[in-house]
């Protein structure tokens, strides 16, 4: 019953076969192989249209540099207060733009709303005292679990190219948000208005694979010498390469989403109906945010359920955590087996019943 994290389950056994094949013979070195050609063709055809790839092993990286070309030193980036590149980077956005300042906006649910960033923006002056906005980057799925509609996206793409910001789309969980929507990658990202997009597959199936996804060229122009100064080119592109050829090939990005998705919402639904549980924020992805009595959460724990405390600080309004509560964040994977989610739920409903005996 591990619902720590969806970092904490392996690759998939498609991925691992995509992998073994690619890793037999030789194959020219630092991306130029035929699957990483092929893999950014695959890409194209998603996303419908011609665009910038380049692929890294890690979030952090993909995230660091996409933000990298679009925010100088002297600017500031914009984010929710609690969004992952401001609380779980270690820094790595402001080392990659060499001193550019993230900045975070408060937002319930950790969502960033349009009419929010518009006021903020006509806030600020121009005087060179002043670091001008250069960016906005967005979670999908975000901190709580939310998914920005395409409306929603697109209203907050108006506002930054309104006002000269550029728009990046954190996608670490990418897919769980675009099956959430029922959307198309294209859709969800440059037709509503992103610039640059982290194309996260590592929480949904890779071993260690992510995409920076560049819809400008003219954005894109830096970004090879960016990626190589920072460390970043493996000279085995080959095998980041296999691992998104595995994830794409029939779907089984999508499939793996669905499957993640399902769970949660089924730990959803299980814990919404016992008495003194309630839900912080909806559950539209693969996450479940629920604000339990602590007796439970100790009689799950006892039985070897794994998860983490979170934060209560984009609660709406009115909503808070009392004493004998605990706000906890349960993640469910490609990976999530039914069966734990049913005993993870018979646990729970067994305390509730207990406490209410």
């Amino acid at each position: 019953m591990n619902f720590a994290s969806d970092n904490v389950m392996g690759a998939s056994p498609q991925v691992l076969q995509a992998l073994l094949r690619a890793n037999d013979g030789p194959l020219p070195a630092y991306g130029s192989d035929p699957i990483t050609r092929a893999v950014e063709r695959r890409l194209a055809e998603l996303f419908e249209r011609e665009l910038t790839v380049a692929l890294v092993a890690t979030g952090t990286a993909a995230n660091a540099l996409a933000l990298s070309l679009l925010t100088p030193p002297w600017g500031i980036c914009l984010c929710h207060r609690e969004a992952h590149v401001m609380e779980d980077e270690c820094g790595a956005p402001e080392f990659y733009t060499h001193g550019a300042k993230l900045v975070g906006l408060d937002g319930v649910g950790a969502k960033v709303k349009a009419d929010d960033l518009e006021s903020y923006l006509r806030g600020l002056t121009s005087h060179v005292r002043q670091m001008p906005p250069k960016a906005l980057t967005i979670s999908q799925a975000n901190e709580c679990g939310l998914v920005y509609s395409t409306e929603q996206i697109a209203a907050l793409s108006d506002v930054c190219h309104r006002h000269g910001l550029r728009l990046h789309m954190d996608g670490a969980r990418f897919a769980n948000a675009l099956v959430a929507l029922g959307s198309s990658p294209a859709e969800m990202t440059w037709r509503s208005g992103v610039d640059i997009l982290s194309f996260g597959a590592t929480k949904n199936g890779c071993l260690a694979a992510e995409a920076i996804v560049v819809f400008d060229p003219e954005l894109a122009r830096t970004l090879e010498y960016r990626r190589k100064r920072s460390g970043h080119t493996l000279s085995k592109g080959r095998l980041l390469a296999a691992q998104l050829e595995g994830y794409l090939a029939n779907d089984h990005w999508l499939d793996n989403a669905r499957h993640a998705n399902r769970m949660a919402t089924r730990l959803a639904q299980g814990l919404r109906s016992l008495p003194g549980v309630r839900l912080a924020w909806p559950t539209e992805a693969n996450e479940v945010f629920p604000i339990l009595p602590r007796s439970m959460d100790a009689a799950l724990k006892s039985a070897g359920a794994v998860y983490h405390p979170w934060s209560g600080a984009s609660l709406a309004p009115g909503e808070q955590v009392r004493a004998d509560e605990i706000l906890v964040r349960l993640v469910t994977s490609f990976a999530t087996c039914e069966e734990d989610v049913r005993r993870f739920l018979s646990i729970a409903e067994a305390a509730a019943s207990k406490a209410g005996a």
